[in-house]
This record gives structure tokens, sequence and C-alpha cells, in this order.
């Protein structure tokens, strides 16, 4: 027991001596993709962002709290997310839009774990 106390002792201390950028892993790379090449779900659900509502989930426009920071960080309450319904899932299933007050938009199909950022028109 006193071994294991000590351990965790030692692993603490070791933890607090490195730098901080050491011990939390930097933010997940944020891709694109254009919105022709969304599934047709999501396309649907940027309609009704676009149109503000009404959204089919009850969650849909509620805060996203971007706690794993993959998306750029903002004040809390500045991004909100929305479902994608994923065909013969019975659940919100793991498809989501997350919409910045700026305007940008995230997509994500994994349950946050990545995203990409939402490219409205063609780069010239």
């Amino acid at each position: 027991m006193i071994a294991r106390v000590a351990a965790g002792v030692l692993f603490s201390l070791a933890a607090l001596a490195l730098p901080a950028a050491a011990q939390k892993a930097p933010p997940a790379p944020v891709g694109e993709i254009a919105v022709a090449e969304l599934p047709p779900e999501a396309r649907a659900t940027l309609a009704l962002i676009r149109k503000g509502g009404p959204y089919p989930y009850a969650k849909d426009h509620a805060v996203f709290g971007n706690r794993e920071a993959h998306l750029p960080r903002q004040k809390h309450g500045y991004y909100r997310e929305y479902t994608v319904k994923t065909p013969g899932e019975r659940t919100r299933g793991a498809r989501r839009v997350i919409a910045g007050k700026g305007g940008e938009m995230f997509y994500t199909d994994d349950h946050y774990n990545t995203f990409r950022r939402i490219r409205e028109q063609e780069p010239k």
C-alpha cells in the first residue's frame, strides 16, 4: 500500500515537472469538406440551421462545450451543435454539425473525435 502511494506521488511530481504543452495533447487538426461532399442528411441539417429551425431533436441548438479543444478555442456558448440524421440509427447517432457565432460550421461523423470545417464554396 505504501509503495503504491509513493509511486502515485512520484508520478504526480513527474507530471508537474513537464511543461504544460507536454502534459496536454494538442488539438487534432481540423480538415475541410465542401458542402457538396457532405451526406444529404448533413446538407438538410445545414438548411435547417440557416432557416433557424425548427429542429427535429431536443438537443439541437444546444451549446457545444468543445471540452477536448478540437475546434478553435472560444468563450463558452460560442458553438452550437445540431444532429445529422444517420439512416438506420434509432438514436441521434454520431454525426453532428457544429456552428460558431462567426458563421463557421464544422462536421463530425465520429461523435466529436474529428472535425472538418464546412467549405461553403469551392476555392478559386
